[in-house]
């Protein structure tokens, strides 16, 4: 256990990020780091004494993680289930006790308020409840973390949103229990009969403003030789995106089965693709049309695309 502690205070000593969920995370991930495991002890609190020195905290940063490393490795493992005291709180507030000085003797403030600190992350943990994630643990410990630092000091860590990597290493993972838990991403198709126009408008602009959401495909049931060039010229002209670079026409066999399937509208009827659709957009088709016309069919498939991003969140 030493010989990983001391790999993570080195690996601690080349980050220069200020925020410590980054440097948890880029840390977390070697090969020295196990998914769960008392080096967390170290780990976590090294991770916010990092990111509080490389925003202007007023530390020595070998010294402190020095100390750091001395605290944790003497913390067993498993306190969370057998002490009910989580070691990746305990490591935070030992790391707040060294960047105050604080002791068992102190009778400032901060004795009492890394108290107040430690409770708070421990009840965050708790509403949560077990088993025991040693990277969930972390994440909410350090959530509250930085909010302490930015309450008590004036130093302004970053912070950033949070979603698991972890999860498939971790066989007692909780799954959608857990507030960091990534969840699939739908796979939403947009069909038109060429696959020229429309529909790789739609998937354009689905990867370009709800990715995040969703997995966005386009297809047809027959193809074109190329996307439609008006389309192209002016999606880039608009966005700065250039749809010939990733995108082309295909057909419906050619993409991944799609948890919604999106007509775009097919004037008197719709093409049958092995399954209902679950909307159809019914769009004119701008193809041969004015600039103009463009797009406000354009502007309308943004519309439709940030209104199915909300419906699917």
């Amino acid at each position: 256990m030493e010989e990983r502690a001391k790999k993570i205070i080195d690996a601690c000593l080349q980050e220069t990020s200020k925020n410590p969920i980054d440097i948890f995370c880029n840390i977390a991930q070697r090969d020295f780091v196990r998914i769960h495991g008392p080096e967390h002890h170290v780990l976590d609190g090294a991770a916010l004494l990092t990111a509080f020195h490389n925003a202007g905290g007023a530390i020595e940063l070998q010294t402190s993680l020095n100390e750091l490393m001395k605290r944790g490795l003497q913390m067993p493992g498993a306190t969370c289930g057998m002490w009910g005291v989580c070691g990746a709180v305990s490591s935070l507030g030992a790391s707040l006790s060294i960047i105050d000085g604080t002791g068992p003797l102190s009778s400032d403030l901060s004795w009492g308020k890394h108290m107040e600190f430690t409770s708070k992350a421990l009840c965050s943990l708790s509403r949560v409840g077990g088993p025991r994630c040693c990277k969930r643990d972390a994440f909410l410990s350090l959530q509250k973390a930085i909010e302490y630092v930015i309450e008590n000091y004036n130093v302004r860590l970053e912070s950033s949103r949070i979603e698991c990597s972890f999860s498939k290493k971790n066989e007692q993972c909780i799954k959608e229990k857990c507030p960091f838990y990534k969840k699939p991403r739908k796979k939403v198709a947009f069909i038109c009969v060429h696959n020229s126009c429309r529909s790789q408008i739609a998937e354009a602009l689905g990867k370009h403003l709800a990715s995040d959401v969703f997995e966005s495909y386009s297809a047809g049931t027959e193809t074109k030789p190329k996307i439609n060039q008006d389309a192209v010229r002016i999606m880039k002209k608009l966005y700065g995106i250039d749809m010939e670079q990733t995108q082309y026409s295909k057909l419906i066999t050619e993409i991944p089965n799609p948890d919604v399937a999106i007509s775009m509208g097919c004037n008197v009827s719709c093409p049958f693709i092995g399954r209902l659709f679950d909307d159809n957009w019914e769009l004119e088709d701008p193809t041969g049309k004015s600039d103009e016309e463009f797009k406000l069919i354009i502007s309308e498939i943004e519309k439709r695309i940030l209104r199915l991003k909300t419906e699917l969140l």
